[in-house]
């Protein structure tokens, strides 16, 4: 039977090690359907838009766990629309992803843990995560994810990922075959809800993090956001 109110230990399929390099290319690509179709993108777009004392026309962003750097290419179209350029540095532990973008590249891509980030202090204007943090293990990593994304901020960090709910399981199974997605990806979309977070976890490891003035709530019904910001 699933249970909904502890965290689920089970891995990913596309957390495998020793994945084939085609496989986890592929897995990319099928996410980047999924997430068009929900748009992803909505919950930083509405947080840097709303964010006081942030300086919109012109930011450098990081985007942790960027995967192939989907995301960066959405906001950074976004942003274009308006006249402002915001400019993205995507890393992540793997070059999959990175392999599979367009040439030439506006984005900087670097290979790093979102437990060590390769940058110094105040680094971003905005530091982002997106669906990321639930591949973490244990709350000691989410803690150290949370420190080192606020650490190389300058201004405003937004970390963001599903939440563990029943109806969104159920939502997730019954949706993802529509996309045509691979049985392991079905399998992973189900696994990542059961390895995702409550409001009320990420209270506690938001503090045991030090993050100061943390706003966390679920956005859209199924997104749990973490926000802060040093204005």
């Amino acid at each position: 039977m699933l249970n909904f109110d502890t965290r689920s230990a089970q891995a990913e399929n596309f957390d495998s090690e020793g994945r084939p390099l085609e496989l986890i290319q592929q897995d990319y690509i099928e996410l980047r359907r999924v997430n068009r179709w929900f748009r992803f993108e909505e919950p930083f777009i509405s947080l840097i838009r709303g964010a006081q004392g942030l300086k919109r026309e012109r930011l450098e962003i990081l985007d942790i766990g960027a995967g192939d750097g989907y995301l960066g290419d959405r906001l950074s179209a976004w942003a274009k629309k308006r006249n402002w350029d915001w400019r993205f540095t995507n890393l992540d532990q793997h070059e999959a992803g990175f392999l599979l973008r367009s040439k030439p590249d506006t984005a900087t891509n670097i290979i790093g843990s979102a437990l060590d980030l390769p940058f110094k202090d105040r680094s971003f204007d905005v530091v982002i995560a997106s669906q990321m943090t639930h591949h973490l293990s244990s709350n000691e990593d989410v803690i150290r994810h949370f420190q080192e994304a606020w650490r190389v901020t300058g201004g405003m960090m937004i970390i963001c990922d599903l939440v563990r709910k029943w109806w969104l399981y159920c939502m997730i199974s019954l949706t993802t075959p529509i996309f045509g997605l691979s049985r392991e990806m079905r399998e992973d979309g189900k696994i990542s809800t059961l390895r995702s977070f409550r409001v009320d976890e990420w209270e506690c490891l938001a503090e045991k993090a030090e993050i100061p003035g943390a706003d966390i709530r679920v956005r859209y019904g199924s997104r749990l956001t973490l926000s802060s910001s040093r204005f």
